[in-house]
């Protein structure tokens, strides 16, 4: 079986992950496990710096605000603001702390310095506005959407005005206040305003896409393509803050599926463009199904991943990164009947597998399941073997940055 195995396994370069792959994908997913472990932020990047160089990718997506990441991709395609301004304001969920964010947009600013437009690379978050305490105001998409929208075309054609949006949207805390995560009543989503606001939403996200021929001309298919971003966050944050305010059993489902769909729509958008690598926690890049546990109630949801690959076909590719051992988590070495203690048993330090052949050498009877006593880490699944395009595998994840 461990020669088998071993059959399978290359180093971890962008080559030998094209080779699992029928062609080249538009998105090229690599999930994680867990986060905020530098060693798999630094492999990432190397693995970028290869797609950049020898397979003509030119975008990185990441689990981040959509909208923050929009100060990053300014600075690393034009130089604006400071690497400082941009890690403290450019990234959600404290991903801007990281040293290996930091030198992944440092060398895409020094990489795209002196390039054409058509040339440079691209950052983008793909994640909504979305904190696990609660979610952001729709005021600066809905607004900028109206803005950009109003500086060009006819004030008839618009469905309200400037100061309709904000004195329906009120103060920013009402939409912010963490309680509502917990209690549906402090949430101020299915309010007659924010009903009100998710129609004008809606009417302005139609106008903009009968405008299309116009705007593109009139400005350029970037500030077309950011005003998208902003009618597809403004329409996802008032949906999500709507599920809120639900106080029916399908309110959580339905608030980390709407996360899930605002993923996908943010990875869709990508992909029309240029190739990209997208990165994110497994969950939300696998073809399967999501699952989870919050508040002793068992979830069930399709993630991103499934939703992108339906829509994508072969033009999108997931490889999972597996890993054997966090000891400052308490993870420890991997039981030997368990994917990750089977291919932690090989004598290398990284792998790329191929998921495929691996799910052949195993038939019909697959490994068990690791059980992982950290709740920051989730081990792989072996069922999803043979809906994974390749597996990254890493031995061991040090307590600090090598």
């Amino acid at each position: 079986m461990a020669t088998d195995i071993k059959d399978t396994a290359h180093a971890v370069e962008a080559a030998a992950v094209m080779r699992l792959l029928p062609a080249r994908p538009r998105l090229l997913a690599l999930g994680e496990p867990t986060h905020g472990e530098d060693t798999l932020l630094d492999l990432r990047n190397e693995l970028f710096r290869q797609l950049v160089e020898q397979e003509g990718y030119r975008t990185i997506a990441i689990e981040s605000d959509c909208m923050t990441g929009l100060v990053v991709d300014d600075y690393v395609t034009s130089g604006t603001g400071t690497l400082d301004e941009v890690m403290e304001h450019g990234f959600s969920h404290g991903w801007g702390t990281s040293a290996a964010n930091r030198e992944l947009v440092r060398w895409m600013r020094d990489y795209n310095d002196g390039r054409p437009a058509s040339d440079r690379l691209r950052f983008a978050g793909f994640d909504g506005p979305l904190e696990i305490t609660g979610a952001a105001s729709p005021r600066q998409a809905l607004t900028a959407l109206h803005g950009y929208l109003s500086a060009r075309v006819d004030a008839d054609l618009l469905p309200c005005t400037g100061e309709t949006l904000e004195r329906l949207l009120g103060a920013d805390d009402r939409w912010t206040d963490p309680a509502a995560m917990t209690d549906p009543a402090q949430s101020v989503g299915r309010s007659a305003e924010a009903g009100r606001l998710r129609l004008l939403a809606d009417e302005l996200v139609a106008l903009l896409d009968e405008q299309t021929p116009h705007l593109i001309t009139a400005t350029s298919r970037d500030d077309w393509h950011r005003a998208r971003l902003y009618g597809r966050t403004a329409t996802g944050l008032l949906r999500y803050h709507h599920w809120m305010a639900d106080t029916s059993p399908a309110r959580m489902t339905r608030l980390v599926g709407v996360r899930d769909s605002m993923m996908a729509a943010n990875l869709l958008a990508v992909a029309e463009q240029v190739p990209a690598l997208v990165h994110a926690h497994n969950g939300h890049l696998q073809r399967e199904k999501s699952t989870m546990r919050m508040g002793g109630m068992p979830l069930e949801w399709w993630s991103a991943g499934a939703l992108v690959s339906a829509r994508l076909g072969e033009e999108y590719a997931f490889v999972a990164t597996a890993l054997g051992t966090i000891r400052h988590q308490g993870v420890d070495t991997p039981p030997p009947d368990t994917v990750e203690g089977l291919l932690y048993a090989l004598p290398e330090d990284r792998y790329v597998i191929d998921a495929g052949r691996l799910a052949t050498t195993f038939g019909d009877t697959l490994p068990a399941h690791r059980v992982s006593p950290w709740f920051g880490y989730a081990p792989f699944d072996p069922a999803h073997l043979a809906n994974s395009d390749g597996i990254v595998f890493v031995k061991d994840v040090p307590g600090e940055r090598p």
